[in-house]
């Protein structure tokens, strides 16, 4: 059982005097400063009102190792010797979850919490970069209409750092990363502004901005997709020689916004991965002979595996649920006289709070207008 633990307002924000109004706005600021000497960061919450709100119950995780503290510390260290999240003498690289907990708030009707997140950085460093909208300087609009609690999310880089923007669409993309890490800017924007289009068509979603961030080592050697955001390791290819892209893969995934259920993550994982080897293909950045090879690649890749419901996902597992789907699009396109695809499918799982393996059959073959050979096979029962 999770430790939950209930403060009382006061014990926990700094308070600042002020008329309460009915059905007012009422600032609630975070204030981070950032400490490498210590490996943390420093968190101030001010609450303009305390009135307004009468209790903030965080979720601090499992008992025996929870703990609430203005001061978290930012590197996460991987057993091989990486780190998922690292501060270092001149930049820190980590994500707004570390931040602030996890909350239920509890505040009275008619208030509307104004969230702003602003950075004190140590001397020499320049800039912080978040996927939330600039309001100053170093300061942040938090704003996330799917939550009532308003908390720092995404991936987040502060320091001495290199930026390249471009404007995709209706969304503001900035590739970032520390100076000297070896992050190829112009490329990601290269590939992204190549694919976008693509992105668009499949998955229309118009997201304010899109922060992708990266360093080399010792971080950890993968990509990971946040809130509107993505960490990408510095050394990985853009396209590997199989064909596929990390990059991309965690474009889909932010703009697909799949959630799996327990059990169910190689539809979410299949489904990144299929499309980041399809959006390539549809821009024209792979060959039909490309395209053969890969194939062969992810049958001989999943040839071992049984089943795919309830199993962890892994190279393998992944490379099966790919040729599972690309077998479902030729059955969709096939049954339908290419009136409807799987693209079909994604954008209604798209509008899905949960996603799981009877929902995704029911979906396909809602679009199909029948049953599926396809997904009639061991793999998914």
């Amino acid at each position: 059982m999770p430790l939950r633990y209930t403060l009382p307002l006061g014990l926990l924000l700094v308070l600042a005097a002020g008329p309460l109004w009915a059905a007012q706005k009422v600032a609630l600021d975070y204030h981070v400063q950032l400490l490498p000497k210590s490996d943390q960061a420093e968190v101030r919450i001010t609450l303009a009102e305390g009135a307004t709100v009468r209790s903030l119950d965080f979720d601090l995780g499992a008992p025996g190792s929870a703990s609430l503290s203005y001061r978290v510390r930012l590197s996460q260290p991987r057993k091989n010797g990486t780190f998922d999240t690292r501060i270092t003498p001149d930049w820190a690289l980590f994500r707004g979850e570390q931040l602030v907990p996890p909350a239920n708030l509890d505040q009275q009707e008619g208030v509307e919490l104004v969230s702003r997140l602003e950075f004190e950085l140590p001397k020499g460093w320049k800039s912080v970069e978040t996927a939330w909208p600039r309001i100053g300087k170093n300061r942040f609009r938090i704003d996330d209409v799917s939550r009532l609690f308003d908390r720092p999310t995404g991936w987040m880089l502060a320091g001495n750092l290199g930026s390249r923007r471009t404007t995709l669409g209706e969304t503001e993309v900035t590739v970032s990363a520390p100076k000297g890490q070896g992050m190829h800017r112009m490329d990601v924007l290269t590939l992204l502004t190549f694919v976008w289009p693509q992105v668009q068509a499949v998955f229309p979603r118009n997201p304010a901005k899109l922060l992708i961030v990266g360093a080399g080592s010792p971080m950890w050697k993968g990509s990971a997709a946040g809130r509107n955001s993505i960490y990408l390791y510095s050394g990985l290819p853009l396209v590997s020689e199989s064909g596929s892209s990390p990059l991309l893969r965690e474009v889909v995934q932010l703009f697909s916004g799949i959630n799996d259920e327990p059990g169910h993550d190689w539809i979410g994982e299949g489904l990144s991965e299929y499309y980041a080897i399809e959006l390539l293909r549809r821009a024209g950045g792979m060959s039909d002979e490309r395209y053969q090879t890969l194939q062969h690649r992810l049958n001989a890749a999943g040839k071992n595996v049984t089943r795919l419901r309830g199993q962890q996902a892994n190279a393998a597992m992944v490379a099966r649920a790919v040729t599972l789907l690309q077998a479902l699009d030729r059955e969709i396109r096939l049954q339908t006289h290419s009136k409807r695809s799987l693209d079909d499918v994604s954008q209604a799982l798209m509008r899905m709070d949960k996603v799981n393996t009877a929902s995704f059959i029911q979906l396909s073959e809602s679009v199909l207008g029948g049953t599926s050979e396809v997904l009639d096979s061991p793999l998914l029962r």
